[in-house]
């Protein structure tokens, strides 16, 4: 007998259930007649009397901080695939180089995923740059970036703290 490609081992153990326990009794039957063996069939879901999970719990997820100096800073960072691998690098000490006036850049020490969109960035913004540089912006400028995230701050405090020499940052968890 020819079995699914999907199932190649009849001695696997099959699960089954369906809404009301008709199509999954029809099914173990079904892949019984093909040769498996260990088909468990459960019925019904709404006959079920042991406990339901109707979503996945949630892991609990430590805040990334952000330090400029010896400043922590107020930040909401994105919630991305980019910023994910950011926080698997953690804890990062980033050497900051002013750029431009109106940005501090810092390499992060290897490539991160990037997700690049032609943006125009605002005071406060956090982007990823070329894969492996962070870019604080307090000022503006329009180029392609991930974003990372946001700090909130007034612009003259931002400035304050960035604009007046290159800076050490730390992200770090909780």
């Amino acid at each position: 007998m020819m079995l699914p490609g999907s199932f190649p081992n009849p001695d696997q153990i099959i699960l089954i259930y369906c809404r009301s326990g008709r199509r999954s009794k029809e099914a173990a039957e079904k892949l019984a007649n093909m040769g498996y063996k260990n088909i468990y069939e459960f019925g019904g879901i709404i006959t079920w009397t042991g406990e339901t999970v109707t979503e996945a719990p949630k892991q609990e997820e430590k805040e990334m901080k952000l330090m400029i100096g010896d400043t922590e800073v107020p930040v909401t960072w994105q919630n991305n695939v980019s910023t994910a691998a950011l926080r698997e690098l953690l804890p990062l000490e980033i050497p900051m180089s002013m750029y431009g006036g109106f940005e501090q850049v810092g390499p992060i020490g290897q490539s991160i995923v990037s997700d690049d969109t032609q943006t125009t960035t605002d005071y406060g913004d956090i982007v990823l740059y070329s894969g492996d540089q962070i870019v604080i912006f307090y000022g503006s400028n329009s180029w392609s970036y991930t974003r990372l995230g946001h700090i909130h701050m007034p612009q003259d405090e931002l400035e304050t703290l960035l604009a007046n020499g290159d800076v050490t940052i730390r992200i770090t968890q909780d």
